[in-house]
């Protein structure tokens, strides 16, 4: 039997992601009818079980343990339900109670006696598909659902506890409550949730006149300060670095001596990476703030184990180069811990991450539907299967739950990039790949000549329906034209490639910034979010070059920087490592610090741009700045594309299957 789509996602994150085989299934080699699969919603529980027509005694296994139905003495743990009850709670089956039609067959909605609500798929004789896709197609759907979330009661209590949210802002009279109260909202994932309440009390700190007076601590002084300036300048209000200066001694130096807790430094090397071009103090802060906390670490005089591991996050990777949604889970874990930890906020907390995660499960079952029925790996076996990774990153980009047809439509971008990447760096020949790019310049099937094998005109043909398809959902014109700029950027370094040429740094960034596919992700973005006529999209996207720029050259370098080494071994296209090693005549490591260095240094540039306060633009920005963010994620620890490694499994797991307990 054919593997499906939706089989080949199950395979990808083996025994650690998804069980094939999980308890409660209900076969029966005699039975000859169809199958039924019963979903209930109770308030505590959601069941699911599969069920042979004519199985024996008609029985259907649940997946709860409290229930007034029989019970099976051979699944004493597993309560029963009757072939009999189900048809009286769907009036036998009946059309009034049909609620649709897939590819297995019908879908009903029943009610049993006690009032719980049952909706049975069946699986038809004549469906083309077996019990084999039968079981898969829902096995994700079954992993996918939470054991502490029910969708009423947990939406009611969380209105609740948003209540108690607003009167903790109430309640924080001082301005460092209040900016401690900010910053564990965003910590938690929660300030989407109260960005009205944020912004008028960051309004009102923002124009205080006298600061001096943040905490009644004098060691805590660098703390608040730095929490200041960071909260400030990352919700777009002017602020100078020059408040930091009280902290320099007669000769402009940096020091932290008369300021010796450790969560000061902590803050301040946070601020430090929000700074702009020209903006000395923070390089300076940077720098001392680095070799302290690099210091710190062993040390008995951290305050707590607690301190160690923020000081370990914060050294692996500043949190303003991380994705926003990716580090919620660890601060949740970590405020438990926090002696002042609030109860409300991190009920709430646990809370919105399930209800998140439920509407990003919701998400991945409809794309993981999309790609199996496009069909399209299976006819382009030598290309990445990355369908589950596409959607991370997606995520990465924009996980409120409002953004669902934004994560659809950039998914299916991002499953196009790379199978168009594995196009042209591994199976076209430079005859195809010429017509693949003049098919794509020109949006017509017909540049692809007869001498191209059958993949490259089924990737082209399916490219043209899927952004069409994209173009009529969000009523925009076509933006096809960033895919031929792709497409050409990519047969340039092809054709370097078959050449044997090595390009200068420059050379190589020119083009290698476009070939990151990250212009084809800022226009699918800003055609997503925003309204406004094509002609002033266009302009908006022509003032904010510079963004787009940075946020793809980040993308490349952190790419080149997590492959290098094995592209190195294989000979494979240059990267900017290479090219840099053989212009500049230096060894592999000094490249790789260059390449950091410049990685650093278009932050900076980027921080320019980052800030703003006006609602559409953020949104754009906080998108396209999180390309840079999730290049960050993906890349860090070697190629999470390429390579399907312990570590994004681990980040799909924690994102999209496990949920925090209540």
């Amino acid at each position: 039997m054919t593997t499906t789509r939706r089989e080949a996602v199950l395979e990808q994150h083996d025994d650690e992601a998804l069980e094939l085989e999980p308890k409660g299934w209900c076969d029966d080699s005699d039975a000859t009818g169809g199958f039924c699969l019963l979903y209930l919603s109770h308030p505590k529980y959601l069941f699911m079980c599969l069920l042979p027509e004519k199985a024996m005694k008609n029985q259907i296994s649940l997946s709860s343990t409290e229930s007034s139905y029989s019970f099976s003495t051979k699944q004493q743990d597993l309560p029963l339900l009757d072939l009999r009850t189900i048809a009286s709670a769907t009036n036998n089956f009946s059309s009034e109670n049909k609620l649709g039609e897939g590819g297995f067959g019908p879908v009903y909605k029943g009610q049993l006696p006690d009032g719980l609500e049952i909706a049975v798929k069946r699986l038809s004789k004549t469906s083309g598909q077996g019990i084999s896709e039968f079981k898969n197609e829902d096995l994700l759907i079954a992993k996918l659902q939470h054991r502490n979330l029910e969708e009423e009661y947990y939406k009611s209590r969380a209105e609740k506890l948003k209540e108690d949210v607003k009167q903790l802002f109430v309640e924080a009279f001082e301005v460092l409550s209040k900016l401690e109260l900010i910053d564990s909202l965003m910590k938690l994932g929660l300030s989407n949730l109260f960005e009205e309440e944020i912004r008028e009390a960051l309004d009102t700190i923002a124009s205080m006149k006298n600061i001096e007076n943040l905490c009644g601590v004098e060691e805590d002084l660098l703390y608040a300060t730095a929490l200041y300036f960071r909260l400030l300048r990352q919700h777009g209000y002017e602020i100078s670095p020059d408040i930091f200066s009280g902290f320099m001694d007669e000769k402009g130096r940096f020091s932290t001596s008369k300021y010796t807790k450790i969560k000061g430094v902590i803050e301040l090397y946070e601020a430090s990476h929000l700074g702009l071009e020209g903006e000395n103090i923070l390089v300076k802060a940077k720098a001392l703030t680095t070799k302290t906390l690099k210091c710190s670490v062993p040390s008995s005089a951290l305050d707590s184990n607690l301190i160690t591991k923020t000081v370990s996050h914060a050294l692996e990777l500043s949190a303003h180069w991380r994705v926003y949604w990716f580090d919620v889970k660890w601060h949740i874990n970590m405020y438990e811990n926090d002696r002042d930890m609030n109860q409300i906020l991190f009920e709430l907390a646990k809370l919105n991450f399930n209800m998140v995660q439920a509407t990003l499960q919701n998400d991945l079952r409809g794309i993981s539907r999309w790609w199996r029925n496009l069909g399209l790996i299976e006819n382009l076996n030598f290309t990445r299967d990355r369908l589950v990774e596409s959607f991370m990153c997606v995520v990465g980009l924009a996980f409120q739950p409002k953004l669902s047809n934004f994560r659809k439509w950039l998914t299916k971008v991002i499953v196009f990039i790379l199978v168009i990447d594995d196009i042209y760096d591994n199976y076209g020949s430079l005859e195809e790949l010429q017509d693949f790019t003049n098919a794509v310049d020109r949006w017509d099937s017909k540049e692809i000549h007869e001498h191209s094998r059958n993949c490259i005109k089924l990737c082209f043909q399916a490219l043209y329906d899927t952004t069409n398809q994209i173009a009529y959902e969000i009523q925009k014109e076509k933006d096809w034209k960033q895919w031929a700029e792709f497409c050409k950027a990519l047969f340039v370094e092809t054709k370097w490639y078959n050449e044997g040429y090595t390009p200068t740094l420059q050379e190589y960034l020119s083009n290698a910034w476009i070939s990151s596919s990250g212009t084809v992700l800022a226009v699918h973005s800003i055609f997503s979010i925003m309204n406004e006529p094509t002609e002033e999209m266009a302009h908006f996207l022509d003032k904010n070059q510079d963004l787009v720029y940075n946020s793809s050259l980040i993308i490349r370098l952190c790419n080149d920087l997590a492959t290098s080494a094995a592209e190195l071994e294989r000979g494979d296209v240059a990267s900017s490592i290479l090219c840099y090693m053989r212009e500049a005549n230096v060894s592999e490591e000094v490249a790789r610090n260059h390449i950091k260095a410049m990685i650093s240094e278009t932050w900076t540039k980027n921080n320019g741009q980052c800030f703003s306060r006006s609602p559409l633009l953020q949104s754009f920005v906080n998108i396209t700045t999180n390309f840079a963010r999730v290049a960050h994620s993906l890349y860090q620890y070697g190629d999470g594309f390429g390579v399907q490694d312990r570590d994004t499994k681990k980040t799909i797991l924690s994102l999209l299957v496990e949920p925090m307990s209540m």
